[in-house]
Formats: C-alpha cells, structure tokens, sequence
C-alpha cells in the first residue's frame, strides 16, 4: 500500500512527494487593508462637489445617500485602483455618474419641473440674488428641457465636462472610454442644445 501511495504522487525535480504542498484559492486570501488615512482625505476632499454634482442631477433627497455610496465603493476599490488611469476625481465622478444613472427617471423628472418653473436645485437655498435669478430663469428652463432630451451618454458626459471642470482626458477615464468618444459625445450633445436653444451655447449660458 505504501509503494502505491507514493507511485500516485505527482514527482518533482527534487525527488520530493508534491502531496505536501497546500496552494490557497484566490477566493481565500484576505482582500488589501484600504489606507484609512487615503481614504479620509479622499472624502474631505471630493465629497462636497460630489454632492453639488448630485443635487444638480437629482435634486436634494437622494444626494447624501449617492454620495455615501459612492465612498462605499471606492473604499472597495481603493487598494485595486490603478492611479496610473487617471486622476481620483475623476475616478470617483466616473463611480458617482454610474450611481446616477440608476435614477434616469428621477433626473429627467427634475429637468422638466426645471424646464417649467426655472428653479435651480443647487443655487436657491443659498442665495438672495434675486433679480439675478429671475433672469436666468429663461435660460435655465429652456436648459433643462434640452438636457431631459438628450441620451444618458451623451448628458453623462457633457454634465462631466462642463459642471465638474473635467478634462477631455479625466471624462475618458470616469466613463472607461476613449477620449475621442468623450469629445465626439460632447460635440454632438452641444450641437443638439444649441439647436434646442436657438443658438445659446449651453456651456456658457448661466447655470446658478
């Protein structure tokens, strides 16, 4: 019995039984420890214009449950992230966009109510100018109906580049695709608006 134990031994170039070895299963070694120093400055740093990016796209209710998510997920993530992509920012909008997307209807909703009163969800708690917003109101509500016309795509990453100040470049790695795809996205997306708003580049018109 013994001489047929070792003749099923896998050899090995030392002359020594492979029996002996344990290999452990990927699924079972213990994830990196996330640096909770990183992680704190990351959250001081890009949680509050994380929250104003939300509340632009979905109103105030949802804003500080997406945000907590998004932290969620990047704590997950943290020690995987390949920094050599791109930027955190741009990492984290990428992750805060994919979110907002579970919440189509919610923003094309907002868009619309916007498109009707002209209400910024951002600016209108926080400020007392209000001849200022009384005039941007045309321009606010015929903004909002033209971004509640265009696809996800193409208002995910004209939102990015316009109200977050990404690059071309940054956009490309929050949305994992190419650059030319984020400036034919936005060339298209700026083309459709200003046709929508007689010619009023929806880049520069008044945003609150």
């Amino acid at each position: 019995m013994r001489h047929e134990s070792r003749a099923n031994a896998s050899p090995r170039l030392d002359g020594r039984s492979t029996q002996s070895l344990r290999l452990t299963h990927p699924a079972d070694v213990p994830p990196p420890t996330p640096d909770p120093e990183r992680f704190a400055r990351l959250f001081i740093d890009h949680a509050p214009e994380l929250k104003r990016y939300v509340v632009r796209r979905l109103g105030l209710e949802p804003a500080d449950d997406i945000v907590a998510e998004t932290f969620a997920v990047a704590l997950q993530r943290l020690e995987t992230y390949d920094g050599r992509r791109g930027d955190e920012r741009a990492w984290l909008y990428g992750i805060t966009t994919n979110l907002i997307g579970r919440h189509r209807r919610r923003e094309i909703a907002l868009y619309k109510a916007l498109s009707r009163t002209g209400a910024d969800a951002v600016t209108e708690p926080f400020t007392d100018a209000v001849e200022q917003r009384v005039v941007a109101d045309g321009a606010r509500r015929r903004l909002a109906k033209a971004l509640a016309g265009l696809s996800r795509k193409h208002r995910d990453t004209l939102l990015l580049v316009t109200w977050t100040e990404l690059t071309y470049e940054e956009a490309a790695v929050a949305l994992g695709v190419p650059v030319g795809t984020v400036r034919s996205r936005v060339n298209r997306a700026r083309s459709r608006l200003r046709r929508v708003l007689a010619g009023i580049d929806p880049t520069v018109a008044d945003e609150g």
